[in-house]
């Protein structure tokens, strides 16, 4: 079994940042593309971002301008870091692993983590 781990989410006002984390296991980090997905209530799961193996990068158009997807390959973490943080962008958030940079951004996933929760208030 292969776990994704979220951490850093939180509540926090509009235009503050956070920076979310997702622990892989080192076969799932040196093998798979990751991205990151969110989900509101009510809503059905959506992409936010994603990075190949070779560190190509790819985002939805809400927040192309705004979030930034990154991986650490000494410490097997994957980072989202979101800045300028809008109500709209509260949701839960979810790692996953997906066998390519195309299957990730067409939400084509192999493993997802548990999801970590972000709230923005105005």
């Amino acid at each position: 079994q292969v776990q994704l781990v979220e951490s850093g989410g939180g509540l926090v006002q509009a235009g503050d940042s956070l920076r979310l984390s997702c622990a892989a296991s080192r076969r799932t980090f040196s093998s798979y593309a990751m991205g990151w997905f969110r989900q509101g209530p009510g809503k059905e799961r959506e992409f936010v971002a994603a990075i190949s193996l070779s560190g190509s990068t790819y985002y939805a158009d809400s927040v192309k301008d705004r979030f930034t997807i990154s991986r650490d390959n000494a410490k097997d973490l994957v980072y989202l870091q979101m800045n300028s943080l809008k109500p709209e962008d509260t949701a839960r958030f979810y790692c996953a692993a997906g066998r390519s940079y195309n299957a990730v951004r067409t939400k084509l996933i192999d493993f997802w983590g548990q999801g970590t929760q972000v709230t923005v208030s105005l």
